[in-house]
């Protein structure tokens, strides 16, 4: 790297570190960040875009994949996870360096079962980091997103131009209007004053800024949704709850869109649609396998997340988000299932980014502890249970949640769906 790339790429990183997430004056600030933080402003060495990295997914790693798990870091460093260790992240998007576990372990006498890092998530094209396309889908699973061009700009407008004005109980989205003064992401985000706006959540693209990203895809819907004040954090006390709102899923049929299609072979799920009665009860009352003692007021679990009805009112959707613990309630019968009910966005520590172990284990928990190698228990250890991890990467794939389902836990399908 040459002197200019690292004096740039410090002065944006030194910048985050010495600004908190919520400062006016953090790196992004809710829109587009410092111009010479992503790019060189005279360097005919670098790429046509003038980028601090190989590419665009490279340049944003530059400071959201360096070590320590702070705030917007969302991809542990090789160095910092040799086998054994998991990625440091906890963010509720899940971190990127689950692409680089691979897991290999006989899970009965005579078998041998390879788990592909790559299977854990949206697979970003990273030289600088080591991160490839997907070897396996050449386009993105129920879509004809080009695998290849796969870069954090295909989700994010890392300009950050899409903006929201007017209250919070009553949005506006747009790209012009006003400045933008501030994150629009968080719980203490603050409210728009007229000719003011804040950014739109995490900086994601939506239908008024029709600018796509790598691959060319044009988004129809704004994604609403606000996050605590911290999110990226153990998870063993407290729930990080993201209050989701109007067009999750279908921001994500985007690039899935026959996941979304009744009538697709692809589909295998239903999503945004109410969990009405019967499925609202179940979550409630679920607390384990063969357990349905549960209470409303206590019910939510981050691991299964719904979406608030179909809500774009962010004076609700602030006072829904907490780390605290303040928010514990689960949901009513209008509120709705979402993709992010079963995956995460970035990547996970398990196959298909999901938030549970939903493939090739029968139990999730057993002998009432999470699975790993070098777990005391001789039920937890064996290779079935423990699937080539760790207790430390099991602990962390659920975000350090504390065991406190069923001493011999099932799938968390069971959260809506109890046939357990």
């Amino acid at each position: 790297m040459g002197t200019r790339k690292v004096y740039t790429a410090l002065i944006a990183l030194f910048a985050m570190i010495l600004l908190p997430a919520t400062d006016s004056r953090a790196f992004h600030s809710g829109g587009v960040a410092e111009c010479t933080g992503c790019h060189h402003i005279h360097d005919a060495s670098s790429s046509s875009s003038l980028l601090t990295g190989t590419d665009i997914s490279s340049t944003c790693l530059n400071c959201h994949g360096a070590s320590g798990a702070s705030s917007y870091r969302i991809s542990t460093p090789d160095a910092d996870m040799p086998a054994g260790t998991p990625p440091g992240n906890r963010t509720p998007g899940g971190d990127f360096g689950w692409l680089k576990k691979t897991y290999t372990y006989s899970p009965r006498t005579g078998t041998t079962s390879v788990e592909a890092g790559e299977m854990h998530g949206h697979n970003i094209v990273a030289a600088d980091f080591g991160y490839v396309a997907d070897s396996r889908n050449t386009t993105a699973p129920g879509g004809n997103m080009d695998s290849a061009q796969l870069s954090c700009n295909s989700c994010h407008d890392n300009h950050g131009r899409l903006r929201r004005t007017g209250t919070d109980a009553a949005p506006v989205f747009g790209i012009t209007g006003a400045p933008i003064i501030g994150s629009g992401s968080y719980k203490n985000s603050s409210v728009p004053a007229a000719g003011q706006a804040v950014g739109a959540y995490r900086l994601l693209r939506g239908s008024t800024l029709q600018g796509a990203g790598s691959g060319g895809k044009t988004f129809n819907v704004v994604f609403n949704a606000v996050a605590p004040a911290t999110y990226n954090r153990s998870e063993a006390t407290t729930h990080t709850r993201v209050a989701y709102g109007r067009g999750i899923s279908d921001w994500c049929a985007t690039c899935h869109p026959d996941m979304h299609t009744a009538t697709s072979s692809k589909m295998t799920h239903p999503v945004n649609q109410m969990l009405a009665t019967v499925v609202t009860n179940i979550y409630n009352k679920y607390r384990g396998s063969g357990n349905a003692t549960g209470t409303t007021a206590t019910a939510y679990d981050s691991i299964v997340p719904f979406q608030s009805d179909n809500l774009i009112n962010y004076t609700t959707l602030k006072a829904q988000a907490s780390d605290d613990g303040s928010v514990k309630s689960g949901p009513v019968g209008s509120d709705r299932v979402m993709c992010l009910s079963c995956h995460r966005a970035h990547a996970s520590g398990w196959e298909y980014m999901t938030r549970w172990n939903a493939t090739g284990n029968e139990f999730i928990a057993v002998d009432g502890v999470w699975p790993g190698t070098d777990s005391p228990s001789t039920v937890a250890s064996q290779a079935k249970y423990a699937q080539g991890r760790t207790v430390a990467e099991t602990t962390k794939a659920y975000n350090d949640k504390t065991m406190v389902y069923a001493s011999y836990q099932r799938s968390l399908c069971n959260k809506c769906h109890a046939k357990d």
